[in-house]
């Protein structure tokens, strides 16, 4: 059999021909035939993946955020929480270890969570005080367990399960290993890791997609191989030179094959890889720079979004690992906590409408809102005192009556008149 010069023989079917009856015909050895290998689609990895805009943003955004939410260390009394100073709320709040603030040694917790999939940390101990929080890289940590507890092995050492912090993204069946994000996603960040080659590859080539020349033809694979070396070398001149014209044989056709990148609408697609890593991070799309169905009021909607349903839930579960691990289950009153309203300093208006509010109804007194803005204490004592709007009763309770003097020419008749 010919086909444009190439014989064929029926007798000399390859062993993984498709033509040959002993090869299963699936959709791998199909592709193969034709040249397509499994192995072309891109391998994805952590630093591969982060390649891709909307997978570095959703990991460098989340991370950023919950490193930068304050986080104190507190004691239950009788007259409420108070703050823990010390060697304690210096390792929770300032610097983790000797090496690391704690907003560092946050951030780097939570990258291993949202690529990985697995937050570590060593709580280092002197007797009873916790003196450092050290990361531990996850890749180089094995989970097992021994006479039914869990055990960290990094190093060659191994640490027990009181005296590491551990956050997944995702737990599986057997509570030791773990599910990562881009595990999870990686085949729509393959895709898009494939659009994104694809969009270099074919702008680096000048802007020319797949060509095809028909009419008469060269018989035999040489002269085939000779007809489209000289077409290539003809697009590379007119692209290199700038002309727009690339000459080809009388009776000769040259037509694009495949997708261009407009009728393709790679565009869409791309934006459709965004809205799909969002959903692999949960996050609300704005937060990935994805405004196309965005207006004032849904994004509004997606800050709160982010707020409830992400960044409270990942900031629980570092607290109730924190605590665990920090204090044991009979904590004493000692507790870390995280102050979700540390969102708002970009906001400063809600901020000091939030703060006003908050004085207004005898929540804190106004030295304590002074102190929310890092402002110095007022020496005035009043403002140590909860402060209420002096029309607020109990209901059925008439209001107490100002013992400020009565305006002049007001001798109470108008009220005995109205009785």
């Amino acid at each position: 059999m010919n086909i444009l010069g190439f014989n064929i023989r029926r007798e000399a079917r390859s062993a993984t021909s498709p033509e040959n009856e002993s090869v299963p015909v699936s959709s791998e050895n199909f592709l193969a035939f034709f040249g397509v290998q499994s192995a072309d689609l891109p391998h994805v990895t952590i630093d591969r993946a982060l390649t891709v805009p909307a997978v570095a943003a959703a990991v460098a955004f989340l991370s950023r955020t919950l490193a930068a939410l304050p986080l104190h260390a507190y004691r239950s009394t009788s007259d409420g929480a108070t703050r823990v100073g010390g060697t304690l709320g210096a390792v929770v709040h300032d610097n983790a270890n000797g090496e690391m603030s704690s907003f560092l040694f946050r951030q780097y917790f939570w990258q291993q969570v949202f690529t990985g999939g697995r937050g570590l940390a060593w709580i280092e101990r002197d007797g009873k005080e916790i003196v450092n929080l050290w990361p531990m890289d996850p890749r180089k940590v094995t989970v097992k367990r021994v006479a039914g507890r869990r055990i960290y092995k990094f190093e060659n050492k191994e640490y027990p399960a009181a005296d590491v912090i551990d956050v997944p993204f995702m737990l599986k069946a057997d509570q030791l290993s773990h599910y990562g994000p881009i595990n999870l996603a990686a085949k729509a960040i393959q895709l898009a890791i494939a659009m994104n080659d694809y969009g270099s590859n074919f702008f680096a080539g000048g802007g020319v997609p797949p060509l095809a020349l028909s009419g008469p033809l060269p018989q035999g694979a040489d002269g085939l191989q000779r007809a489209m070396s000289d077409m290539r070398r003809s697009i590379d001149e007119a692209r290199k030179s700038g002309k727009q014209i690339v000459p080809i044989p009388p009776g000769h056709d040259l037509k694009p094959v495949g997708f261009d990148p407009a009728k393709g609408q790679m565009t869409e697609a791309r934006l459709f890889q965004i809205q799909e890593i969002a959903r692999a991070w949960q996050m609300p799309p704005a937060f990935l720079q994805d405004l196309s169905k965005g207006t004032f009021a849904n994004v509004e909607q997606q800050d709160l979004h982010l707020v409830k349903h992400l960044i409270g839930q990942w900031a629980e579960a570092f607290e109730g690992e924190m605590n665990l691990k920090l204090f044991g289950r009979e904590s004493g009153g000692l507790y870390v906590e995280h102050n979700l309203d540390g969102l708002m300093r970009g906001d400063f208006k809600s901020r000091v409408e939030g703060i006003a509010r908050a004085i207004q109804t005898a929540q804190i007194t106004p030295n304590e809102g002074r102190a929310l803005e890092n402002r110095p204490k007022h020496s005035n004592p009043d403002a140590d005192e909860l402060l209420v709007q002096g029309a607020t009763v109990v209901l059925g309770k008439q209001p107490v009556q100002s013992g400020l003097p009565k305006p002049a020419g007001d001798n109470g008749e108008n009220d005995n008149a109205e009785a």
